[in-house]
C-alpha cells in the first residue's frame, strides 16, 4: 500500500462532508480512507490489553499506522482543518496523538475537552458495528441531553472523520458501550508543555490500568446514558 495516498485533505471537500458553526465549529467527513488499506491498517493497530486512549508510540503499530499518523499530524492536514473550522494557522499548535482500541461503558461521558486543545480530530477505524448507537460519536447541544444533537450521530466505522474547535460549549459524547472501538485522535494544543503533560499523564493511566484493569471496567458501568463531567485543563 502506498502510503502517500492514505489520507488526502482534498477527500474532507466531497459533497457529503457536514461542516457546523452552530452550535461549535464541527466537521463530520466520510471516506477519509482508501478501501484497499482496510487490511494493512487493521493488522498494523496496536494491541491495547487494556481499555481507553494511550499516548501513542510507534513501536505499538505496523509501518500503516504509523505511516497514517505521521499524514495527520503535517501541517498540510492541519491547514486544511483549519480552513473548514476558522482557525487561522493550526498547523502552529503541537500534536498530541492518542489511540484507543477498545472501551468500557464509563467511556464516553459528555465533555467539552480542556481548554488546553485548540481542535481534535478523530478518525475511525472498526471494519463493522453492530445494528445500535451505543458507542456512536454525538455532537450536542447542551450537557444534559445526550439525545439533544446537532448533528446526526456517527458510526465509528472505517474512514469516517470526525474534528471541532475546542469551545466552552463544543459538547460531546456517545452511549455506553463496551468493546472494540478503534480510533485515532489528534488534538492541537495550545504549547508544548501541555503536550509533555498531558502524555506522563497518559502513560500513567496505561501502567494503572495494566495492574487494575478488572476494577477500572468495573467503575461508572452503570453510569446514566446522559451522565457528564466538567472539564478540567487535563
Amino acid at each position: 500500500m502506498n502510503a502517500t495516498v492514505l489520507l488526502d485533505p482534498i477527500r474532507l471537500d466531497r459533497p457529503d462532508t457536514d461542516i457546523r458553526e452552530q452550535p461549535f465549529p464541527f466537521m463530520i467527513a466520510h471516506g477519509q480512507l482508501p478501501d484497499e488499506a482496510r487490511g494493512d491498517l487493521e493488522r498494523d493497530f496496536p494491541k491495547y490489553a487494556s481499555a481507553g486512549f494511550f499516548p501513542y508510540d510507534p513501536v505499538d503499530c505496523g509501518p500503516s499506522v504509523n505511516a497514517l499518523v505521521n499524514q495527520m499530524t503535517t501541517p498540510q492536514f492541519a491547514s486544511a482543518i483549519g480552513r473548514h473550522l476558522g482557525i487561522e494557522n493550526l498547523g502552529q499548535y503541537p500534536t498530541l496523538v492518542t489511540l484507543c482500541r477498545a472501551l468500557n461503558k464509563r467511556h464516553g461521558t459528555i465533555h467539552t475537552d480542556s481548554r488546553s486543545k485548540v481542535a481534535t480530530a478523530l478518525l475511525y477505524l472498526n471494519t463493522q458495528w453492530p445494528d445500535t448507537s451505543d458507542g456512536c460519536l454525538r455532537f450536542l447541544n447542551r450537557i444534559d441531553n445526550i439525545d439533544d444533537m446537532a448533528a446526526p450521530e456517527l458510526k465509528p466505522l472505517y474512514g469516517e472523520f470526525a474534528v471541532f474547535k475546542r469551545c466552552d460549549n463544543s459538547f460531546h459524547g456517545h452511549l455506553p458501550y463496551e468493546g472494540e472501538r478503534r480510533v485515532i485522535q489528534v488534538a492541537w494544543l495550545t504549547s508544548e508543555e501541555e503536550k509533555l503533560r498531558k502524555t506522563k499523564r497518559g502513560k500513567f493511566s496505561r501502567a494503572f490500568k495494566k495492574i487494575f484493569g478488572v476494577l477500572d471496567r468495573k467503575l461508572g458501568a452503570d453510569r446514566d446514558r446522559s451522565a457528564s463531567h466538567k472539564t478540567r485543563d487535563a
